[in-house]
């Protein structure tokens, strides 16, 4: 091989892992968005029902969006530390996506509306779907700027 095509062939190798650098963050960054647009909200509810009432817990539902920062920031506080497992021992959790207020507006009505003053938003069923509480005035809608304690303290007050 000569070297003017040994010298190409490096540089391709170079560009090909650059690209292949500035695609793996993205492609990480896509596996860690919470709420699954293509899922069947009404479909993910009847299931978690049935686990509930298998499991004597309540459903916790969660509105929100991939696009919503806040969300994000929720869902992972929910799945560590001691807010997770104050969750995993009362709750069957559900994530609900509306995305833009264009998704899934029939299920959020049938809750009391609990995004209507914001997302992240929850509404609390009982094992037989009945509506137990729900935030109403956007109290999780800066979750990304609200520590455990805090967090803690709507889900005590969910818990009611």
């Amino acid at each position: 091989m000569k070297q003017a095509d040994m010298l190409r062939a490096s540089r391709l190798a170079l560009n090909l892992f650059i690209l292949l650098a500035c695609l793996g963050p993205s492609a990480r960054a896509a596996d860690t968005m919470p709420y699954d647009e293509a899922a069947n909200a009404r479909a993910d509810i009847a299931a978690a029902l049935k686990q509930a009432k298998q499991q004597k817990k309540h459903v916790l539902l969660v509105f929100g969006a991939n696009w919503c920062k806040d969300c994000r920031e929720l869902a992972r506080k929910m799945g560590e530390g001691s807010l997770a497992q104050h969750v995993s021992r009362q709750y069957v959790v559900t994530k609900v996506d509306i995305g833009n207020w264009d998704r899934n507006q029939d299920v959020a009505a049938d809750y009391g509306n609990p995004s209507k003053k914001g997302i992240p938003a929850v509404a609390v069923l009982d094992a037989k779907g009945k509506l137990r509480h729900a935030t109403s005035a956007g109290e999780l809608a800066s979750a990304r700027d609200m520590g455990d304690a805090e967090l803690m303290a709507v889900f005590a007050q969910l818990a009611k």
